[in-house]
């Protein structure tokens, strides 16, 4: 967990730093500072943002490392995802590629696209993985000069034989619904395992670990407690700070939860995500409903007793916000507080979200998750 805190506090400081805060994509004069190796780093990481909020935007809720598709130093796409258009056929691979240099324009992006669709994804067209058939790919390149603002993409993608539909992208899915038969339950498993880990409650990572590697030792059958978060007009699940579960009189919990500034009495050091003293850096919290589902059909499996997950889980998925998509725009304006400001956060598909200013959330309670008997919920 020390490592992961680290890397998001480092993500955030180079964000700030490295990035002009404006209407067009931009880099600060720093970025010119950096040695070659540094620089390609940083794009890279952006490039797989921008792949990540391009492959969300086409409808993909499920994600999962590409790693798995080679044991060798053959180059293979970053990334794989289910949903959107592939529900119920397969999964689809996504190369993503970042560049900010003078020479980059936007037929260089073009052609980065192309090359390593050719390279990294064609070849595994048709591949079977532990998530399922591939069966479509996307190269995403993004690139930007350091000295203008703006910024290139450019995508390539498997050929597609029939006409697409009109949209051009995977129809948006509504919080209440799932996919057709459920979400498979290794992308599902491997997706919720990153999840749970960047929320930082590493117990919840360890069980999805024991249902997955086999002759794993079983973890801590102990309850483990969820701070339930009301925010922008709905609930979320997060970690709870340690002293809440380790004998605090109830009376003394419910108190702290009716203290107007209920933030600013805890123990920052306690507080998931803010060890850094930097309210900025957010909260990761996962949708009620999602995180629920998801966490009761995880103790199903572990309370079979047959140490093998279910072909998939119920889950639902939801309508980005925070990304400028159509949707998520109309979203955050619809969530608002009292002093009619919007709130600023963002939520993928599957229920993940950062809250970027968590202490204008009001604390409900704290519920625990049993890995044999699950969560209570609704």
């Amino acid at each position: 967990m020390e490592l992961l805190d680290g890397l998001q506090q480092s993500a955030l400081i180079e964000l700030e730093t490295l990035l002009d805060d404006g209407s067009l994509f931009a880099l600060r004069p720093y970025f010119e500072f950096l040695a070659d190796t540094a620089g390609s780093q940083f794009a890279a990481k952006i490039g797989a943002g921008i792949t990540h909020l391009y492959m969300e935007a086409l409808g993909y809720g499920w994600r999962a490392n590409a790693i798995c598709l080679s044991s060798s130093i053959d180059p293979h796409a970053d990334f794989i995802y289910d949903g959107g258009n592939a529900t119920g056929h397969g999964v689809v691979l996504a190369e993503a590629h970042g560049s900010f240099a003078k020479s980059v324009t936007a037929g260089t992006i073009t052609s980065a696209a192309k090359r390593k669709y050719k390279k990294q994804v064609k070849p595994y067209i048709t591949a079977t993985s532990p998530f399922g058939e591939v069966i479509h790919g996307y190269s995403i390149a993004f690139g930007s000069k350091p000295t203008a603002a703006g910024s290139f993409l450019s995508v390539s993608e498997t050929r597609i034989s029939k006409p697409r539909s009109k949209s051009g992208g995977a129809p948006l899915t509504r919080p209440d619904a799932g996919q057709p038969g459920g979400t498979p339950a290794p992308i599902a498993l491997a997706t919720h395992r990153s999840n749970f880990m960047l929320m930082g409650v590493p117990e919840v990572v360890d069980w999805i670990d024991w249902l997955r590697v086999p002759h794993r030792a079983m973890p801590e059958r102990d309850p483990i407690p969820f701070l339930r978060l009301q925010y922008a007009g709905g609930y979320y699940l997060t970690s709870a700070p340690w002293f809440w579960s380790r004998g605090v009189p109830s009376r003394w919990i419910e108190g702290f939860f009716d203290h107007p500034h209920w933030w600013r009495i805890a123990p920052r050091e306690h507080i998931p995500a803010l060890r850094p003293r930097d309210a900025s850096l957010g909260w990761f919290a996962i949708e009620e409903k999602g995180g629920a589902e998801f966490l009761n059909g995880l103790s199903a499996a572990i309370r079979s007793g047959e140490r093998r997950a279910p072909p998939s889980f119920a889950l639902p998925t939801f309508d980005p916000v925070g990304f400028g998509f159509a949707e998520s725009d109309s979203a955050t304006l619809r969530a608002r507080d009292k002093d009619d400001r919007a709130y600023d956060y963002a939520r993928f598909r599957d229920g993940l979200a950062l809250l970027g200013d968590p202490f204008r959330g009001s604390p409900r309670d704290i519920v625990f998750w049993s890995p044999e008997n699950g969560l209570p919920f609704g």
